[in-house]
């Protein structure tokens, strides 16, 4: 019996693996480049129910010809932005239980999102489509978004093609760099809604929607939103929790989301809770690892669970809990080819068992450091709390630097690179890592 996973996020894979054996599974991986999993591939043992096949994950009429030699294909598993309607095409082609695909387009498209959230009473604001090159589309933003406001891609993913605007100044500097742009989907505008954001890690089944943590988001300074330092689990008072829950209920139901993990950033303003964007999976980066260790289960048995149309023994568990996390995005401090990362050493010595998880790979180019394409690995801590754990992950970063040379004569450089590199970064990731 299989469970097949289109691609999946860098980090989790071993969990999920695992979760598909202990439930008497097999998962199969279909990728297009095996080595953007080394990290966790090399942990698994040989005898793993996994098996990797590989694929041009974007080309749907081949990965339905290879799932069509599979037979006892039982559910299909699609974690990541990128191949998330990928995968809701190849779940209707099989009959295989998941979201309906025009759900899984509702969410991958943040203005249309924004729109049923705002006519359902759930936000304050709707989305305002513009045309960045249209000589009208400054004044649309400012009669119907206002200042400040967010310009941003309505398919966009790791706070890229994301832009805060202020004044009018700034505004038309972001309406010209984005005509410059080439986005996933459209250019819209919202409100800026002020205030710390979050991560609601949430699980729903049959439209009753559980709140498994919150993860806190701290980002760098404005106008930039490049995401830098998660915690799990941020204590709310229960009260507060209760609330968080109940909204979160009515968020997702007002989208259509009946079963699934979600991963829902959230902007705590002085009015109350606004939705930022609402992703259908689990979080990214380090988050489905905290989430395992924080409670204490396996919470990838989840999805192989909904893959299978099975109701989620997480629903109803009790967690035996363990303790909080926290990490660190680890940027280097110019664009550059990745060459290595030094003090490393230094952890064995550091408070909350402090570790290095690897994303970029020795040689591999980092030209963005202004959204999460730039981070090479994460530093991951944990303590008895999540602010302990936030001190801890702080400190151990601290005291790691990530390394690049210039890209003046790249292939040389690269070259350069590879040899100089410590090894230590020795496994890939693109958006299916990005933030959480």
């Amino acid at each position: 019996m299989t469970v097949a996973c289109l691609e999946s996020l860098t980090f989790g894979l071993g969990h999920l693996a695992r979760a598909a054996d202990a439930l008497g599974e097999r998962l199969l991986l279909l990728t297009r480049d095996p080595s953007y999993y080394t990290y966790e591939l090399e942990r698994l043992p040989a005898n793993a129910a996994l098996d990797v096949v590989e694929i041009d994950t974007f080309d749907t009429d081949a990965v339905t010809a290879r799932l069509r030699q599979v037979p006892d294909l039982r559910g299909l598993i699609s974690s990541t932005d990128t191949w998330t309607l990928v995968g809701a095409e190849l779940t209707a082609r099989f009959g295989l239980p998941g979201l309906a695909p025009e759900i899984l387009r509702l969410t991958r498209d943040k203005a249309a999102v924004r729109n049923r959230l705002y006519a359902t009473g759930l936000t304050r604001a709707g989305a305002v489509e513009v045309a960045a090159g249209a000589a009208e589309a400054s004044e649309l933003v400012l009669k119907e978004a206002g200042l400040p406001a967010i310009l941003k891609d309505t398919a966009g993913t790791g706070s890229q093609n994301v832009w805060l605007v202020r004044d009018e100044a700034e505004l038309d500097a972001a309406l010209r760099e984005a005509a410059g742009r080439r986005l996933t989907g459209r250019l819209f505008a919202e409100p800026y809604f002020s205030g710390p954001v979050y991560s609601a890690e949430t699980l729903t089944w049959e439209g009753r929607t559980r709140l498994l943590g919150v993860s806190s988001r701290l980002m760098s300074p404005e106008p930039h939103f490049r995401e830098e330092i998660t915690a799990f689990p941020v204590a709310f008072p229960e009260a507060r929790r209760a609330a968080l829950e109940d909204w979160l209920d009515r968020v997702l139901a007002a989208v259509g989301y009946t079963d699934r993990f979600a991963h829902v950033e959230f902007a705590l303003t002085a009015a109350g809770p606004e939705v930022v964007e609402i992703n259908p999976r689990i979080g990214g980066a380090l988050v489905g690892e905290g989430l395992c260790r924080s409670l204490g289960v396996n919470v990838y048995e989840a999805m192989i669970e909904t893959a299978l149309g099975r109701r989620p023994g997480l629903m109803d568990a009790e967690f035996p809990g363990g303790p909080a996390v926290a990490f660190v995005l680890g940027y280097p401090e110019r664009p550059g080819a990745f060459t290595g990362v030094t003090g490393l050493d230094r952890l064995a010595d550091m408070p909350g068992a402090p570790a290095w998880y690897p994303i970029k790979r020795t040689g591999d180019p980092i030209e963005h450091l202004g959204d999460s394409r730039g981070y090479a690995g994460i530093v991951y801590a944990e303590a008895e709390t999540a602010e302990l754990a936030t001190h801890c992950a702080v400190a151990a970063a601290n005291a790691v630097r990530v390394l690049t040379v210039p890209f003046e004569d790249e292939g040389k450089r690269a070259g350069e690179a590879k040899r100089a590199g410590n090894g230590l970064g020795q496994v890939n990731g693109t958006d299916r890592a990005a933030g959480g």
